[in-house]
């Protein structure tokens, strides 16, 4: 079976991620910067061949996906799995507000216990299996073919860790960049890291392939 390869996009910059604020299943209208960086990304994006279009169902990812839907010309299939991790009563807040607010819940989660589940939340285990439950399966569907995913910073993480080996908690040791371009493959039940936080487009620099 051929390798199917993935071209994997964090959404754009939002209000809530300038101001700090927990997203989750919750949205916040894109920036100016978010809308330069979309416009930035669908141009870099649109010199690319690419066999299906895949998009988060929450606001900030589908606006991402829809500036480049217009440059791929290919319409974006929506899934809910791809969703950023359900932050529960902590969407909304700040980490500081958080912690002053559900001090014991916020507790719980820095303890970063994978199987702790925010009260009207998730918990980080949850949150990976069913995005790389819907990544394999689109894997096994169309292999060998080139699929662009437009989803969150949480997905990135896990598919990052679990690609890469690490633990699916800890501070993270690798950047996580809005609008940045990620690049993996899936073949045989085994993923590979291609490339990580291509942001050549937001730098303005020449175009790399991807």
């Amino acid at each position: 079976m051929a390798a199917t390869q993935f071209v994997v996009v964090r959404h754009v910059e939002t209000e809530w991620n300038r101001d700090g604020r927990i997203q989750g299943h919750m949205d916040s209208p894109l920036t100016l910067e978010g809308i330069t960086q979309a416009q930035a990304l669908a141009r870099r994006l649109g010199e690319i061949q690419f066999d299906l279009l895949v998009s988060s169902d929450l606001g900030r990812a589908s606006a991402t996906a829809a500036y480049i839907a217009t440059e791929t010309k290919l319409p974006v299939l929506f899934d809910a799995r791809l969703r950023e991790r359900n932050y529960g009563i902590f969407q909304g807040l700040t980490r500081p507000e958080a912690q002053a607010k559900f001090p014991e819940a916020y507790r719980r989660y820095s303890d970063e216990d994978v199987n702790f589940a925010i009260p009207g939340g998730e918990s980080t285990q949850a949150a990976f299996d069913r995005s790389l439950g819907c990544l394999e399966e689109l894997a096994a569907q169309r292999a060998g073919q080139r699929i662009l995913v437009v989803t969150h910073g949480g997905v990135l993480d896990g598919l990052y860790r679990h690609t890469t080996g690490l633990p699916h908690v800890g501070s993270r040791v690798f950047k996580m960049v809005n609008g940045s371009i990620n690049g993996f493959s899936y073949e045989c039940g085994v993923w590979r890291l291609d490339f990580w936080a291509d942001v050549a487009h937001l730098d303005g620099k020449s175009l790399d392939d991807v």
